[in-house]
């Protein structure tokens, strides 16, 4: 089956400048060579510390940012160049919840025209018909029809990420990006939303990919999940065997983290030690391996730390300060034969 989503060798680079005459002093590395798919139907959650460049990602992936490098095709398109004229009927497929409901509603305009906007502008349908969709997408994210009258302040935050979620459906898309829709909620709403969320999956054949911090969160909602670390991935697998069985040192501390329901059950914590290093000024070998000071970590620089495929389905960066010392003997097994 042919992926809804593809993004091949992504990278998002930010120039910094300083100084008197305001001179190039860096770039920063947000994204910085990533790679991975969705499938129609599918939820892929993408998890990492703050900073990570999740966001940026899932920007760039609607082309709310501009890519450095590599490439983005969606439903066989490659729109990594597009511009905004040739993204406009590409926009009716792909669109985006963001994570502050706040930030992201117009404060001066009425929900039906927040949710009819999007309509307007995709000139689709008359104004009767637009205020029907309206109506019928209120009533499908759980708000009533009196809610098209009222401004986004009358709201709380649950509601407010409801209104969001139902501009982004206005136009039946085939993929949501999804950045921290439920992160600035209470944990009783974040549970409504993530619930609304897998409905309408069900009922509208939707694809996610879910950001989030939350580990918890992204177990109940993704098939699969990708985790991140100093813009690059480290860990891709089905979420049940990721959390069953991860492979990689970052992904076993981020998961160790989790609280757990039982106050009497004991879990051993993996600490995480060190500082994250600064995507202005990356390590030059393995990101992990640097923070946590590794004794392997000057045989990496130069290594090729990409992605392996060490079980079916299970991919997991090729890094000798991060894997076991069988996984790692395997994953140089794999590299060495794919090189053949």
């Amino acid at each position: 089956m042919q992926p809804l989503l593809s993004v091949r060798d992504l990278k998002v680079h930010f120039p910094v400048h300083g100084g008197l005459f305001l001179k190039k002093t860096g770039t920063v590395r947000a994204v910085d060579g990533v790679s991975l798919d969705i499938a129609p139907g599918e939820t892929l959650g993408l998890v990492g510390e703050s900073g990570c460049g999740k966001s940026t990602l899932g920007k760039a992936i609607v082309r709310l940012l501009d890519p450095t490098a590599g490439t983005i095709a969606f439903d066989g398109r490659d729109i990594t160049r597009s511009g905004r004229r040739a993204m406009q009927p590409v926009r009716r497929d792909l669109q985006m919840v963001f994570q502050d409901p706040v930030e992201s509603l117009n404060a001066r305009h009425s929900v039906r025209e927040i949710i009819e906007e999007p309509l307007v502008i995709h000139r689709l349908g008359n104004a009767a018909a637009r205020r029907k969709r309206v109506d019928e997408l209120l009533e499908r994210v759980g708000l009533s029809k009196a809610s098209a009258d009222k401004y986004p302040f009358e709201f709380s935050g649950g509601q407010r990420q409801r209104i969001g979620i139902a501009r982004a459906l206005a136009l039946d898309p085939k993929l949501v990006i999804c950045d921290e829709p439920v992160s600035a909620l209470d944990v009783s709403v974040q549970s409504q939303v993530i619930n609304l969320l897998l409905e309408l999956q069900r009922d509208l054949g939707l694809s996610y990919l879910f950001i989030a911090h939350d580990l918890a969160v992204v177990k109940h909602l993704s098939d699969r999940v990708a985790v991140m670390y100093l813009g690059k991935l480290v860990e891709v697998a089905p979420s049940e065997t990721l959390y069953r069985d991860p492979r990689h040192a970052y992904t076993k501390a981020l998961l160790s983290a989790v609280p757990t329901p039982d106050p009497l059950a004991r879990k051993s914590r993996v600490p995480l030690e060190g500082d994250v290093p600064s995507p202005l000024n990356p390590p030059a070998g393995s990101a992990f391996g640097h923070r946590i000071k590794h004794p392997r970590y000057e045989e990496t620089v130069g290594l090729d730390l990409s992605l392996v495929e060490i079980e079916p389905g299970h991919h997991v960066a090729a890094d000798p300060c991060c894997l076991s010392e069988e996984d790692w003997e395997k994953a140089g097994r794999l590299l060495a034969g794919a090189e053949a």
